[in-house]
């Protein structure tokens, strides 16, 4: 694990999985994105649908506010409802008063990105494939006002003990903790969303992923009252719209969490076969980050940009790992869906191999 404040170092920061897939990958199996396949759900869509007779009226996020903060047992003003998790490292990056913001890398490179186009100089702790990119508190700069970790984190699927996140808090410091991805893990385990016991805690959260509302762009903050007073100030009047606001109501009900909580152990499920068949290629120098706790997995080889690239003549997108801040060109990321899908993704890889 090292720091690293060489500036941005010419990474594409705004390359995100969606580029795999536009254009002439519309046609590909899609490995490259990690919104759960199958999704929304028809009740969901049905509820988004039944708002659709209120887009007169300006948005009223009251009741999904409310929603939310009972989901996590906080008060109101403790949540901030957002179009996307990436609103959020927007309105963090721009409203907060920091001095040396530092980002943990690899991870979702967007609060990096939204960090340098407000003006802030950042400094990143860069996590080792060696130490299977687990989190030594004791590296980030003890000078750090502002820092940014996901768990679990994408790309490399790693949960960090909530315990060992949350030794990087300290008075004067900001901690945002993305855990956008947090609700496909069984039991949450290791979230620290709805602690009020970690001083400048910030997390967010993501209703995009596991909803397949990616189009409609919904998500929140929870953290102090005055950090969400300063974020709200920064967001521009009805920033979620009505569809958005249903949407977040729907998905932290009772019904949803389980269901939620059902789809979480069947992604398990299918990682591990997805897994299985990847250790298939050890021989022929396949390596994956393991133990893998998210939706996708991170798989290094020798020639991965060729390999890919012969994946898309096969039908396969997958997204490349260049672009994220400490690894480099013989990763890529594999997003987890069902057997069969992930059966004809082995096959292909078999032939696209060197």
């Amino acid at each position: 694990m090292r720091t690293d404040d060489t500036g941005g170092s010419g990474l594409d920061l705004r390359h995100h999985g969606d580029a795999e897939v536009r254009d002439d990958g519309a046609a590909l199996t899609d490995l490259a994105v990690n919104v759960r396949a199958d999704t929304p759900p028809v009740w969901l869509r049905e509820e988004i649908a039944g708002s659709l007779s209120s887009l007169a009226a300006y948005p009223d996020g009251r009741a999904a506010r409310a929603a939310v903060a009972a989901r996590h047992g906080l008060p109101v003003e403790r949540v901030l409802l957002t179009a996307g998790a990436a609103e959020a490292f927007v309105l963090l990056a721009r409203a907060l008063k920091v001095r040396r913001p530092v980002v943990v890398h690899p991870q979702f490179t967007e609060p990096e990105a939204a960090l340098r186009d407000a003006g802030h100089s950042v400094d990143r702790v860069l996590l080792r494939e060696e130490d299977g990119f687990r989190l030594d508190p004791a590296a980030v700069p003890k000078d750090a006002d502002l820092v940014v970790i996901g768990n679990p984190t994408n790309p490399t699927s790693v949960l960090h003990p909530a315990g060992v996140v949350a030794q990087l808090a300290r008075p004067g410091r900001v901690l945002v903790v993305d855990e956008a991805f947090m609700d496909a893990v069984p039991g949450e385990r290791e979230a620290l969303a709805g602690r009020t016991d970690v001083p400048g805690l910030v997390v967010l959260r993501s209703l995009t992923k596991t909803w397949g509302l990616a189009g409609l762009r919904i998500g929140y903050v929870l953290a102090p009252s005055e950090i969400i007073a300063e974020l709200e100030r920064a967001q521009p009047l009805w920033p979620v719209s009505t569809p958005a606001l249903a949407a977040a109501e729907a998905c932290v009900t009772p019904r949803a969490l389980a269901e939620a909580g059902h789809a979480a152990h069947r992604i398990t499920a299918d990682r591990a076969h997805l897994v299985a068949g990847l250790a298939e290629f050890a021989s022929r120098g396949v390596r994956v980050v393991q133990p893998a706790e998210g939706p996708f997995v991170l798989v290094g080889m020798a020639g991965a940009a060729a390999v890919r690239r012969r994946l898309r003549d096969l039908g396969y997108a997958v997204r490349r790992g260049d672009t994220f801040p400490g690894l480099g060109e013989e990763w890529v990321r594999v997003a987890v869906r069902d057997r069969g899908t992930a059966n004809g993704f082995l096959k292909a890889l078999s032939a696209a191999l060197p």
